[in-house]
């Protein structure tokens, strides 16, 4: 069995990369991912925890991950709200038809809630059922569905319609690769 200090080694040489790239679905910021990923393994680590094998450890980063985003969000959150808004946010009002799809969705995923976009991520990104979404996000079923379906609305609204899409908008992300696999 490894040790802690041994885990947190291999997971930072082999899973950094991927980490960061699912930090920055949340954020939308590559700077800022950097920094929650940094957090997530400070929190995950601080004590010497008892994760002994990556998968696990990788669990407890990316739940660490998802708690510093929402919080992080909220603090956020709550000094727009104290502060005056003078100018509104050019690049989301309009999105000219030849932009990169990927900036398209990065400017529909900020128009998200953070809950909203975690469940998004969650559901989308990590393929989990909407109970393992709740799960994960300690919420029940029905808030995580609603969520969800308000998050998807949104979406709808800033992409558009797919083409030939039975459902208005299901997020496509690319597939990610994993460091140090073969």
């Amino acid at each position: 069995m490894a040790q802690w200090d041994e885990v947190l080694d291999e997971m930072f040489r082999t899973r950094r990369r991927a980490l960061v790239g699912y930090a920055y679905l949340l954020t939308g910021n590559m700077h800022e991912a950097d920094d929650v990923v940094q957090d997530a393994f400070v929190k995950t680590f601080r004590r010497g925890r008892r994760a002994n094998d990556l998968p696990l450890a990788e669990a407890y980063v990316r739940r660490a991950i998802l708690t510093i985003f929402i919080d992080s969000r909220r603090a956020s959150s709550r000094l727009r709200d104290t502060q005056v808004r003078l100018v509104d946010d050019p690049a989301r009002a309009s999105l000219a038809p030849t932009v990169d799809t990927r900036v398209d969705v990065q400017a529909a995923l900020r128009c998200l809630s953070p809950r909203e976009r975690a469940c998004v991520v969650l559901r989308y990104y990590d393929d989990l059922t909407v109970p393992e979404v709740a799960r994960r996000l300690g919420m029940r079923e029905g808030t995580a569905k609603r969520y969800l379906h308000d998050a998807n609305a949104k979406l709808a609204r800033e992409l558009g319609p797919r083409p030939g899409a039975a459902r208005p908008f299901a997020p496509q992300f690319p597939a990610t690769t994993t460091e140090g696999a073969s």
